[in-house]
């Protein structure tokens, strides 16, 4: 006789969701979240509240392990990282920001497939020295940037460490999507091993770098396009002044 499956316990989902939506604390959102599940489950008023103590205490490293390297960066930032960044890459007379975000795309995708994911990323590279340095190169180029380009090359930057981590971490063997894949398999009744599967992943990581660097080439031809000329009839003025 087949047992009802209880799906009271979901509503849980719906109190983050309105929580969320209505924009409350969402240390409370989650808190109410996890009483409203334990209350549909049913689970005993103190054995819900001995739950959600044991996975603070758990967890209670997280908040210094994920706002220290930020609080770092940011100081880093306050005394002259992103200014240092792009005096540093202006001196590179050929750097170009394709050129810039290719060396970068390849570093990053080959340190993902060894496990370094943590490397890169949004907070820690990509906004106090890659965007900076990349801003740096165009600027070194084509003077002052207006605001539409300077958007542009900060996605990118941003694009170019999404491609070079989401690639490059498949190779990985002990990757959790390289996990996810094997188990789906053997439910199909499909024998792969977990180090073929990261191994068939690297020409996808090659066709990604490839991909993406031809897209870094035509942002470069773009940003010829669009500020080339205008830099060249900045500069007649000037030597005409002189």
């Amino acid at each position: 006789m087949e047992q009802a499956v209880n799906l009271w316990p979901l509503v849980g989902v719906g109190v983050i969701v309105v929580g969320f939506v209505l924009r409350f604390n969402p240390m409370l959102v989650v808190v109410l979240a996890a009483l409203a599940t334990g209350l549909a489950a049913p689970m005993p008023l103190m054995q819900i509240f001995s739950a959600i103590g044991t996975a603070f205490v758990k967890a209670r490293n997280l908040p210094l392990i994920i706002l220290l390297p930020l609080a770092v960066i940011g100081l880093l930032e306050r005394h002259g990282l992103r200014e240092h960044a792009q005096a540093w890459i202006a001196r590179i007379a050929s750097a170009t920001v394709g050129r810039l975000l290719i060396v970068y795309l390849g570093v990053r995708e080959l340190t993902a497939a060894i496990g370094l994911t943590s490397l890169g990323g949004h907070p820690q590279m990509v906004r106090p020295l890659l965007a900076p340095m990349a801003e740096g190169a165009a600027e070194n180029r084509f003077g002052h940037l207006p605001e539409p380009v300077r958007q542009r090359v900060l996605a990118f930057c941003a694009a170019t460490d999404n491609v070079g981590l989401f690639f490059g971490e498949d190779i990985f063997v002990a990757f959790g999507a390289i996990a996810l894949m094997h188990t789906f398999l053997l439910s199909s009744n499909i024998e792969v091993e977990p180090l073929h599967i990261a191994v068939w992943g690297i020409p996808t990581a090659i066709c990604a770098f490839l991909i993406h660097a031809v897209r870094l080439k035509r942002l470069d031809g773009w940003l010829e396009r669009e500020l080339g000329g205008k830099a060249a009839r900045a500069a007649v003025p000037a030597q005409s002044a002189e």
